[in-house]
């Protein structure tokens, strides 16, 4: 699969970095730096997207600034691209409104787009973009790519005896590796304090996506992708957690 991604600053190459260092070795990965400013209104659009991209198949586009959703349509044309992922990590990087009209206009193209919200919600059939919004979705590129990076997944393997996390593996990580680090940290943690380990480790990677109120989740986005990761895990240790039970009217000794 060829994948072009549009990056502006750190957020991008860091997704970058990650899905060339994991990815399948035969994925092709190329990066167009966007232009750091962009006016308000664009009349031609196309002026702002060079000619020589190289062709791809796959979009992702990591911009840091609004007016790059605007430039996707020219860019999916120019390299005759068949779909887009379009995250949404931050509002002020593609507000709500944009991001469905980006998934509009590239629908008129024939190209699917999805605008995972976060981007950490993506799996091969479905994403979301707020609290019980989920939307689903069928393309073979897109599905394969998710096979890989989007929703974290893990298989982990507990001591029955002692209740100890003995191995992790990462079936599917995060855009920016923050499922491999939580991975590497849950090694000998015992399967009770899993969960809240894995939201530490989360929390230190730093995730990427935005610390502001978002109206779509009355949260943030940030603590949302660290549910995300703690309710993975949790779903693999739920088996060999202690069961404790409280009888009400009574006094411990």
């Amino acid at each position: 699969m060829r994948i072009l991604a549009i990056i502006s600053g750190k957020y991008g190459q860091r997704h970058v970095d990650n899905i060339r260092a994991n990815g399948p070795s035969e994925w092709s990965i190329e990066v167009w730096q966007a232009p750091p400013s962009l006016p308000i209104v664009m009349d031609y659009p196309e002026d702002f997207v060079p000619d020589d991209l190289p062709h791809a198949d796959l979009v992702l586009s990591f911009g840091e600034l609004p007016g790059i959703a605007e430039l996707v349509p020219e860019v999916v044309e120019k390299i005759g691209a068949k779909a887009v992922i379009a995250p949404v990590d931050s509002e002020a990087w593609l507000p709500r409104g944009l991001a469905r009209q980006l998934r509009g206009w590239l629908a008129d193209m024939g190209v699917v787009c999805v605008t995972p919200k976060p981007l950490c919600t993506l799996t091969p059939t479905y994403y979301e973009i707020g609290r019980r919004k989920r939307i689903e979705y069928e393309d073979p590129l897109i599905a394969e790519f998710a096979r890989h990076f989007g929703r974290p997944q893990f298989e982990i393997e507990v001591d029955p005896q002692k209740r100890i996390i003995t191995s992790v593996k990462v079936v599917r990580d995060a855009f920016c590796g923050c499922a491999r680090h939580v991975a590497e940290g849950l090694i000998g943690i015992s399967a009770d304090d899993a969960e809240q380990k894995a939201g530490l480790l989360h929390h230190h990677y730093p995730c990427l996506a935005s610390m502001g109120i978002d109206s779509d989740y009355d949260d943030t986005l940030m603590h949302i992708s660290g549910n995300i990761m703690k309710d993975a895990v949790g779903e693999q240790v739920r088996p060999h957690k202690q069961i404790r039970y409280f009888m009400p009217g009574t006094r411990s000794e």
